[in-house]
């Protein structure tokens, strides 16, 4: 029995972090996280380059949701290529205030889209972080739509769960139709997140590798929203 455990342990490292997880296979990623992680990038270089990584993050998250073949004529000749789901059909969920900064994103990408807003307080004081649902608005026909939830970043999932919870509970939207785009993720928000919601797609940009006893994510990039709208405190 002994010379089974460091085989089950081996098979479970070998377990996806989430059944349902997409990371963005761009190679500027790589290059421009340098960049986001590096604590003496200034605020507004900060938002440059995150603009052009979530620039990418968006395009590969909205090509997750469903297409179908359609038949197309280019200049020179017939072709088959595919179709996504229609905008209009598509609502934008921002997990207040960092979610904004890619809610943004999404809609240079894709005007067309419906928004909705969730407002979530982290309680700092509380040693396991834990969040508080403050204000969320959305669509009346939300339960009707595909679902971008949108929030760089993904640390215990604690923030992530309750907007998802709000959504299905309070909205009547079905897991299954929300897709999760954040730029940077914990082994341990991922973990918590397939317990909760195994059927809900998650596209990210980044795995890091673990959370300090803070609950930030390490080596991460440290506040988003602090960086990207130049509210850091020295």
């Amino acid at each position: 029995m002994a010379q089974a455990k460091p085989a089950a342990a081996a098979e479970e490292k070998k377990k996806p972090l989430h059944p349902n997880l997409v990371i963005s296979p761009s190679k500027a990623h790589k290059l421009l996280f340098t960049k986001l992680r590096d604590a003496s990038t200034s605020s507004p270089e900060f938002v440059q380059y995150a603009k052009r990584s979530m620039r990418l993050l968006a395009e590969d998250a909205l090509a997750e949701f469903p297409t179908h073949p359609v038949d197309i004529v280019t200049p020179c000749g017939p072709c088959q290529g595919h179709r996504g789901v229609d905008p209009i059909e598509i609502c934008a969920v921002s997990v207040v205030r960092s979610g904004d900064a890619l809610l943004e994103v999404v809609r240079d990408v894709e005007p067309s889209v419906k928004v909705g807003k969730i407002l979530i307080q982290r309680d700092e004081s509380d040693p396991l972080k834990r969040p508080h649902l403050l204000y969320s608005k959305l669509p009346a026909d939300v339960a009707n739509l595909h679902v971008l939830l949108c929030d760089p970043m993904l640390a215990t999932g604690g923030s992530a769960k309750m907007a998802i919870d709000t959504l299905v509970s309070e909205y009547k939207v079905d897991p299954s139709k929300i897709l999760f785009a954040n730029m940077i993720c914990a082994p341990e928000g991922l973990a918590a997140m397939a317990e909760a919601y195994p059927q809900v797609k998650i596209v990210t940009a980044v795995v890091d590798e673990c959370l300090n006893d803070d609950k930030f994510i390490v080596p991460g990039l440290g506040d988003y929203g602090d960086r990207f709208f130049n509210t850091v405190h020295d």
